[in-house]
């Protein structure tokens, strides 16, 4: 099938199927002229992928022509809508177009529609940051790819310690190939303790710990993360989504509201089975105190983006968080 449509927030993952496919099609001794890639943010290298996707292959191999941020299956021109109608049937058989984007497909559009109707489509989405099984399943499936076998506590020691950083997680495993050579049985948690230095930690512990009142340890483990090279922005958006997640639960079991799934859907939690994990957390929590919580996060995102230090912009957001915890309010 000539034409691919990659698309998902994991881009380690989507850059390595990507990787493997183009090793598979084109000769290396040709790649100069049939490997193209192209940046769909343009809308002139968009129209370009569009006429080298039907250009015959010179010499051996297949053309490929790899259009990274492509428009078609968003918010697509007419213009470009048209070309891509006009181009479809005219993409030769030994030519393949990658249509390679971060969204999810908009399946509202003619675009889209067309393109579902005749492209091999293949979705590389990040499992949500609590959802600890899927985290797993995504290590392992890493894992496999490169012909590592994981004992179960290495696959859910790298889980945790990595979280949704796709990039670190392709690095780590490569170290662990390294570390491990040619030893006879799977890779073992002592080896994955090994070569990270036992730092595991996530943004959902950086929340469990807030929720504790325990901002010297949060303050430890954003500096784990930190250190890791997490974004700063990126743990404070986690950690709004947790704190989000646990104020809808309290607020609708306040009002009477027991059924798991409305409360689910309600909060915009996919897995209703997680309610009953959110709701042991936040026993003897008020709203007031996760709103609390929230209010700081957002002095900390505010400092982030004034170009505080990130490291700085953390310590005062939760050391005043905590302070503003009730029972904690400095007396007169």
């Amino acid at each position: 099938m000539p034409i691919h449509l990659y698309w998902g927030d994991d881009e380690a993952a989507r850059q390595r199927a990507l990787a493997a496919q183009i090793e598979a099609l084109v000769d290396p001794a040709w790649a100069t002229i049939n490997l193209s890639r192209l940046d769909g943010g343009d809308p002139g290298q968009a129209a370009q992928a569009l006429e080298e996707a039907r250009t015959a292959p010179f010499g051996a191999g297949a053309r490929v022509v790899v259009l990274q941020r492509s428009p078609f299956c968003q918010a697509c021109p007419a213009e470009l809508a048209a070309q891509l109608e006009a181009a479809l049937e005219l993409i030769p058989a030994d030519g393949h177009l990658f249509l390679v984007s971060e969204g999810k497909p908009d399946a509202r559009l003619r675009t889209t529609k067309r393109l579902r109707a005749v492209a091999e489509e293949r979705s590389f989405t990040l499992p949500p940051i609590w959802d600890g099984a899927g985290q797993i399943e995504r290590v392992e499936s890493a894992a496999r790819e490169r012909g590592l076998a994981l004992a179960p506590a290495a696959a859910e020691a790298l889980a945790e310690a990595i979280g949704s950083d796709g990039l670190r997680l392709a690095s780590e495993l490569e170290k662990l190939a390294l570390h491990t050579g040619s030893a006879a049985g799977p890779i073992t948690a002592e080896a994955v303790a090994a070569l990270i230095g036992g730092q595991v930690t996530s943004s959902l512990a950086v929340g469990d710990a807030l929720l504790a009142q325990r901002p010297a340890e949060a303050i430890a483990l954003v500096e784990a993360l930190l250190e890791a090279n997490e974004p700063a922005l990126r743990i404070v958006a986690a950690l709004a989504s947790q704190i989000r997640g646990w104020l809808w639960v309290c607020l609708l079991e306040r009002s009477g509201e027991q059924d798991v799934a409305v409360i689910a859907k309600a909060a915009g939690i996919g897995n209703p089975k997680r309610i009953y994990v959110m709701r042991k957390q936040i026993r003897g929590r008020s709203p007031e105190q996760l709103l609390a919580l929230l209010r700081r996060l957002l002095d900390v995102e505010a400092a982030l983006k004034r170009g505080a230090d990130p490291g700085d912009a953390f310590r005062d957001g939760f050391l005043l968080a905590a302070l503003a915890q009730p029972g904690n309010a400095p007396r007169r």
